[in-house]
């Protein structure tokens, strides 16, 4: 096992997984996506997130997705691979895959739904770095997961050898400022909230897991390239930019409002599984007006769309 620092910092896409209306994988535009990502400078892709609706995609998709997207990189991006699932041993088969797959490290979630406790929680993810060979980076989501990590827990899970990192979409700077006060200077903190995310790297974290990078890449790459460089004025100018679509892209579950947006660029066709549902008619104005906010310009409220 490689150390802790997984050196990538940035910008990083949780990436969509684009559909057909039917709701069938778009292997073609998601090839495009991974392809324009790169172009746009993003620090790496974070594979079958919840932003690529892993709930709704079968084992072996999900697998497929993955190593599509390591071997269409093909080294120009490192990939992510998001393989977290609230059962452990069904876990540790999907970083094994990933692990195959040649994925520069795996994101996996705190387990959903069946509420465990922290002594669960620490070794749920033991077992996993047990038995992984590729990085592991923990995900504390607890507005999907109900379950949230303690600081004392992730202090003890970061001196396992294989968990290098933390994908941390709490929202919560004190708790963060806590960790980076005690946590080991190598291990890698990235930001889950796009909302947020500038100031978790002025308190040191290494990079931001985006929602919004998905339609403003090159905006999100700056935003984060200036909160490393620590150029306060151009995170203030670009925050102020970027603040009505981060909070737009959660009118409604994410990724419900992003699918929306790329639709409107013409970047993925309106395809998404249920239970979620495309975006609310009632919901599309302030969308569409805080994409314009942030320099998309839109030819009309369900037309096509152009970066400024």
């Amino acid at each position: 096992m490689a150390g802790k620092d997984l050196n990538i910092r940035g910008s990083l896409v949780a990436l969509v997984t684009p559909m057909f209306p039917d709701g069938a994988i778009d292997w073609a535009a998601y090839r495009e996506l991974i392809d324009w990502h790169i172009a746009a400078r993003t620090s790496a892709l974070v594979i079958m997130g919840s932003t690529g609706e892993t709930p709704t995609i079968a084992p072996a998709d999900h697998i497929a997705l993955i190593r599509v997207a390591v071997a269409h990189a093909a080294g120009r991006i490192p990939i992510i691979g998001g393989t977290g699932a609230n059962s452990t041993s069904e876990a540790i088969e999907l970083t094994l895959a990933a692990q195959d797959a040649g994925v520069a490290a795996c994101l996996s979630v705190v387990p959903y739904y069946n509420k465990p406790t922290q002594a669960g929680l620490y070794a749920h993810f033991r077992a996993i770095a047990e038995r992984a060979e590729v990085p592991v980076i923990l995900y504390d989501v607890p507005s999907r997961t109900i379950a949230r990590m303690t600081v004392e827990t992730i202090l003890a899970l970061a001196a396992i050898d294989g968990i290098v990192g933390l994908k941390d979409a709490t929202g919560d700077l004190a708790r963060a400022n806590e960790l980076f006060h005690r946590l080991p200077p190598e291990f890698s903190v990235y930001s889950g909230d796009d909302a947020t995310a500038a100031a978790l790297i002025l308190l040191g974290a290494r990079g931001n897991i985006s929602v919004t990078a998905n339609i403003l890449p090159v905006m999100m790459r700056e935003l984060c390239d200036a909160a490393l460089a620590a150029d306060v004025p151009a995170v203030r100018r670009l925050s102020r930019r970027l603040a009505a679509i981060n909070q737009a892209l959660f009118v409604e579950s994410n990724p419900i409002p992003v699918k929306w947006a790329m639709q409107q660029m013409g970047l993925i066709r309106e395809g998404i599984r249920l239970p979620l549902t495309p975006l609310s008619p009632g919901h599309a104005g302030s969308v569409a007006a805080a994409m314009r906010e942030a320099g998309i310009v839109l030819a009309d409220a369900g037309g096509s769309a152009a970066l400024a």
